[in-house]
């Protein structure tokens, strides 16, 4: 493997690493909730917890279905429904979470380094596929963050932190 062939493949990695750590974040943050606390919004304006994990579930199954060969956007997508709780309890939810994790692990697994200069489309846009994959990295962190922030709230004094605790960092 040759020096840019090794470079792919260590962002490859690396990339999977910092997403299978904000994965981590969400699901801790929602360990420490109530099933109805993720279905709770916030006010008629926001999205519950179980609302944004549908979404980035829904997002991440169709960016990453056949993602070096098909649109991002995938027709049988339906994006408005992803903002509607539709699940019949816990288990429910976390098994469309995972299918959208799945899908990401599975195209992540398939790229090859020679894939890397690669262009793929989302909505009719072209993207090289470190811009797309950088794109998911980004989409993912934003409502991870929302999804850590609301839990945060709605635990209150139960709330167990997910990182180092104030007044503790080592120096």
């Amino acid at each position: 493997m040759g020096e840019t062939e090794s470079s792919a493949s260590a962002w490859i990695e690396a990339t999977k690493i910092v997403l299978a750590s904000d994965k981590q974040l969400a699901e801790r943050a929602i360990s420490q909730l109530t099933d109805e606390q993720l279905r709770l919004p916030l006010d008629d304006n926001t999205n519950s917890i179980a609302v944004i994990m549908k979404h980035v579930a829904g997002n991440l199954r169709s960016r990453w279905t056949d993602f070096l060969t098909t649109d991002g956007e995938k027709t049988w997508r339906d994006r408005d429904s992803e903002f509607v709780d539709t699940f019949a309890d816990r288990q429910e939810l976390l098994a469309c979470w995972e299918s959208g994790w799945q899908c990401l692990w599975n195209a992540l697994d398939q790229i090859k380094p020679q894939d890397v200069p690669r262009t793929v489309t989302i909505r009719g846009e072209v993207h090289t596929v470190p811009h797309a994959i950088q794109r998911a990295v980004s989409h993912c962190g934003y409502h991870v963050g929302q999804i850590v922030q609301l839990a945060r709230f709605l635990a209150k004094d139960h709330w167990q932190t997910l990182t180092l605790p104030r007044k503790q960092t080592p120096h």
